[in-house]
């Protein structure tokens, strides 16, 4: 595995796709190889819309990018509560923890440990953030496409 990767559980996250719907996603590495080239600024919280830059691309990007790890490898989507009463969410599928928007925080070392599920329906009750994941998606598999 390549070292480059900096995200939380990389080391681990070679589960594989329980999902053949985008075609060269095998791994969360797969994942996450694809993700870095189209998280944009649209598909970041509106909130944090401003920070947003190419150098931290994963930055606003979690609950979109969790939801979507799971359509693609199972699991349970689970959060981190963050300062403002808002949830930073990560993928746990097994015995692998892994949280493809982790370098957002930079040096933050955050707890993986005993945080609460998270649902799709409770996330994606807030419209713009079912668009983003829809946009999202959307770019996958056109870049799979075009890749």
């Amino acid at each position: 595995m390549d070292a480059s990767y900096k995200f939380y559980g990389w080391e681990n996250a070679n589960t594989p796709a329980i999902s053949d719907e985008y075609k060269g996603i095998k791994t969360p590495l797969d994942l996450y190889d694809a993700l870095s080239h189209i998280w944009r600024a649209d598909t970041c919280a509106p909130r944090m819309r401003a920070d947003w830059t190419e150098d931290n691309k994963t930055y606003g990007q979690c609950s979109i990018t969790a939801f979507l790890a799971q359509d693609i490898f199972g699991g349970k989507v689970f959060g981190i509560l963050r300062p403002g009463g808002n949830y930073h969410c990560y993928n746990v599928i097994g015995e692998s923890v892994f949280d493809l928007t982790s370098e957002q925080f930079g040096d933050e070392i955050l707890n993986y440990e005993n945080n609460p599920e998270q649902f799709r329906e409770v996330h994606f009750a807030k419209k713009e953030k079912k668009e983003r994941y829809e946009l999202l998606k959307g770019r996958l598999s056109e870049y799979l496409i075009d890749d």
